[in-house]
């Protein structure tokens, strides 16, 4: 009996690790937590064909919205750790807790790759009366209640892009307009259902450099080249430079379980995707910086933006929950 209890043991060992080995066996899912067009979705749908190439196998992608960002993640933390569901996410989840929508965050997950951060860019209908970030914040003050902003909710870029500006400028009477990430959220504002929107430069330069939008002002420290007109924050108000530059980010993320040689064979397919001279050109076309990083080196990169952005929310009186209560520390503590 023991001898067959152990060839069992044996047998079952040997069959798991020609599983692995022999990875992907059957299409993996790959969850977008965001909706189709936007920021988090164009890079996932550009940089996973070359990645499919190199593992061999199909990675089928959904868009999967809602709870900003938290269907999609709470999805994938309930599937199977084998390395079939894999959750394709921006920065939200970083937030969830101290924002009171979940307590799961990236923690619950190993990073295959961060693969690039965008710059906040605020975007405004053509028709909207004012051209640059300047006038709009006159616009503002000189019209409570009337300019409507959109919004992916809690967490998502334009609340921290909003509480930044509110840290920096005051507080900001305008009606907030929730959209299921900014690619629905920039349709709606060429639409004329909304007024500004700040969005991602990768997310929105395409359609202002057709003309169907216009450029407010960049969220960063400096002019970027790809729309080297554009007013820049930081140029008009130095009270950016204690939060710039800042950005959000898109990575692909396994289970925590996920056997290594499946964490390693996917690790390893997207770190080569992600210098595929397609993918880089159209990363550095949209205003993209390319980050291309894992394991510790991504673990740590995820802690400090955690700490910052967390903070800065706190700080505005946005959070449900101090991140002290998380044990994260403020920045330089």
């Amino acid at each position: 009996m023991k001898r067959i209890l152990m060839g069992a043991v044996a047998a079952f060992a040997l069959t798991t690790g020609m599983a692995v080995a022999e990875y992907p066996e059957k299409e993996i899912q790959g969850i977008i937590q965001w909706g189709a067009g936007g920021s988090t979705d164009t890079v996932m749908r550009s940089v996973t064909p070359h990645a499919e190439e190199i593992l061999g196998g199909t990675v089928v992608m959904q868009n999967m919205t809602g709870a900003v960002g938290a269907i999609a993640l709470n999805y994938v933390a309930d599937a199977a750790a084998d390395g079939y569901t894999v959750l394709m996410g921006a920065e939200n989840p970083m937030l969830y807790k101290i924002m009171g929508l979940g307590d799961k965050d990236y923690s619950e997950f190993t990073p295959i790759n961060i693969l690039a951060r965008g710059t906040p860019l605020l975007v405004a209908n053509n028709d909207a009366p004012f051209n640059t970030y300047s006038e709009m914040i006159a616009y503002v003050k000189e019209h409570p209640g009337e300019v409507r902003f959109g919004s992916t909710g809690p967490g998502g870029l334009p609340s921290v892009v909003t509480a930044m500006v509110e840290a920096v400028e005051g507080d900001l009477d305008v009606i907030f307009v929730p959209y299921d990430g900014d690619g629905p959220a920039l349709t709606g504002l060429q639409g004329g259902a909304i007024d500004v929107m700040p969005a991602v430069l990768g997310a929105a330069i395409e359609g202002v450099k057709a003309g169907n939008m216009k450029a407010l002002g960049l969220v960063d420290v400096a002019r970027n080249a790809n729309l080297p007109d554009v007013e820049v924050v930081a140029e008009v108000n130095d009270g950016y430079n204690t939060y710039l530059p800042w950005g959000p980010f898109f990575g692909v993320f396994a289970k925590n379980g996920t056997p290594d040689e499946v964490v390693a064979k996917l690790t390893a397919a997207y770190a080569e995707a992600a210098q595929n001279a397609d993918f880089v050109a159209l990363m550095e076309g949209r205003g993209f910086t390319l980050m291309n990083i894992s394991g510790d080196e991504a673990e740590a990169f995820l802690s400090k933006w955690q700490q910052g952005t967390a903070w800065l929310l706190q700080d505005a009186g946005m959070t449900k929950a101090s991140p002290e209560e998380f044990g994260i520390a403020r920045p330089g503590e």
